[in-house]
């Protein structure tokens, strides 16, 4: 099992949550989150003054499925989250130990 991990722009999640259904992800999380990559921010120009945002809005979003689905699902996230333009965010996939399903008891493949 794997924890696939992605950070994208806000307005792409309903894309990224259309692309993730077919190929069969049941859930996923999504948390707002603040950050930055290597554009480290930008100006901005409000009301005639310059001023530097260090953090940007993003969206993250953690998706745990089966080993043999993660590439569909990389290439599904990364797919719709593209926009072509600097900040469309990163994908991170890590290894998941154990998984329980709290209310039923089911474990690992079973529990997702």
């Amino acid at each position: 099992m794997k924890l696939v991990m992605a950070i994208i722009k806000p307005f792409k999640l309903d894309e990224v949550r259309e692309a993730l259904t077919p190929l069969g992800v049941q859930g996923l999380t999504v948390t707002e989150v603040k950050g930055f990559g290597r554009q480290k921010g930008q100006t901005e120009i409000y009301r005639g003054a310059e001023y530097q945002v260090s953090f940007l809005p993003k969206v993250k979003l953690e998706v745990a499925v089966p080993s043999d689905l993660v590439e569909r699902v990389v290439e599904a996230i990364a797919g719709a989250a593209r926009t072509g333009k600097i900040g469309d965010g990163k994908v991170f996939v890590l290894d998941l130990e154990r998984a329980l399903r709290i209310r039923t008891g089911e474990t690992d493949v079973a529990a997702l």
